[in-house]
């Protein structure tokens, strides 16, 4: 029977329900933001094909739409690519109410509200429908017409202001917030670890002047401080990384610099040094492993920060620009829906910023509980 530490500390965080529940939940999202285009209902890029006719449609709309153009130099993507970047759209359509053919001509009723009824459009059947000469015997014009030149859609979540489908920005948007929450975490574990350790391990007037600058940067509103370096690095997407990553490794600091003064007076540690082993060893491979179990709950409970901030940058416009789908972006545009009749449009996007934060949140809490760390200054 396996008794190592690892799975102890497994063992303990599964028998905390929420917390397992937690990490599931992320585990789900990962799965969601990785598969991206490829479970999305419109799968082009960044969900962006807009018709305003049926904007604000509510929750399980479905609407009929007929092909009325096709790009024929636009190419079907591979399984990777599309899953990666979306698909093209490959032809433009209209959402109808209905249509018949008459002879050589569609006349077609568009869509413009439940009730409202538009003048009929007329259309060339050749030019809509090349092949609708090529019959089988089976078929009649209409059959085939039907078949190849029209569909039906149903929107889940309902669409946005831009006609949109908000499921597929929904899903997309995991993307934008869990990729900015890793990067992030990623750059304060960098910093938060590398200063912490080298405060921590040799003290002094080195310490001092690392814990004045920590104090400096933890005096400063993290939310400002993020949308100075976002003034400093430009709008967009990448520079959010840097930008939300520098405002949160002050935690990670502190808490390395307080277990690393703890551990270096240890016995294994002193053998390090008496051995001869260099700095940096004794460091990185004797003190860091030791502290892992407060540095994973730290930097569990900064994924949460980092993508709240994500949030509030995108609602501010210093985060993901349009048209890239991002939950703080979405909010701000529908925001002044809720006190009308599509408050949907920016609560759900609300709630599903709610969910992913409390799920890092129980998981750092189940991770603390885990590795016995309740008498550290971890905040989650």
């Amino acid at each position: 029977m396996d008794n190592s530490p690892s799975r102890k500390v497994w063992l303990k965080f599964k028998r905390n329900r929420l917390a397992f529940a937690g990490l599931i939940f992320i585990l789900l999202l990962m799965a969601m933001g990785i598969l991206g285009y490829t479970i999305v209902p419109v799968d082009s890029p960044d969900a962006n094909t807009q018709m305003v006719q049926i904007s604000k449609e509510p929750m399980g709309s479905r609407f009929k739409f007929v092909i009325v153009q096709r790009y024929p130099n636009v190419e079907k993507v591979s399984f990777l690519e599309r899953m990666l970047y979306g698909q093209k759209p490959r032809f433009k359509s209209i959402p109808i109410t209905s249509y018949k053919i008459n002879g050589n001509q569609v006349l077609v009723h568009e869509y413009i509200g439940k009730e409202e009824t538009s003048k009929e459009s007329i259309y060339s059947l050749k030019a809509l429908c090349p092949d609708c000469a090529l019959l089988k015997k089976s078929e009649t014009p209409e059959q085939r017409f039907e078949k190849y030149n029209t569909y039906e859609q149903t929107y889940l979540l309902g669409t946005d202001i831009y006609g949109r489908d908000l499921l597929s920005r929904l899903i997309l948007g995991i993307r934008v917030s869990l990729s900015v929450g890793l990067m992030a975490v990623l750059i304060s574990l960098f910093i938060g670890v590398s200063l912490g350790a080298i405060a921590g391990y040799f003290g002094g007037r080195i310490d001092a002047s690392i814990s004045w600058f920590m104090n400096v940067v933890w005096s400063l509103p993290s939310l400002l401080l993020v949308i100075a370096i976002s003034f400093a690095l430009g709008k967009g997407f990448w520079q959010i990384f840097i930008a939300v990553g520098l405002s949160t490794w002050v935690d990670v600091a502190r808490l390395v610099r307080g277990q690393v003064m703890a551990l270096k007076e240890v016995e294994f540690v002193e053998a390090a040094r008496a051995l001869g082993f260099s700095t940096t060893r004794t460091i990185v491979k004797h003190i860091l492993p030791n502290i892992a179990g407060p540095i994973l709950v730290v930097a569990s409970s900064n994924f949460a920060s980092a993508i709240l901030l994500e949030t509030g940058l995108s609602f501010l416009g210093f985060g993901a620009q349009p048209p890239m789908p991002s939950w703080g972006s979405m909010i701000k545009e529908h925001y002044g829906y809720i006190i009308m009749d599509a408050a949907y449009l920016a609560i759900l996007p609300g709630l599903a910023i709610m969910l992913t934060v409390y799920a890092f949140n129980v998981l750092a809490i189940g991770l603390r509980d885990a590795f016995d760390v309740k008498g550290q200054n971890i905040s989650v």
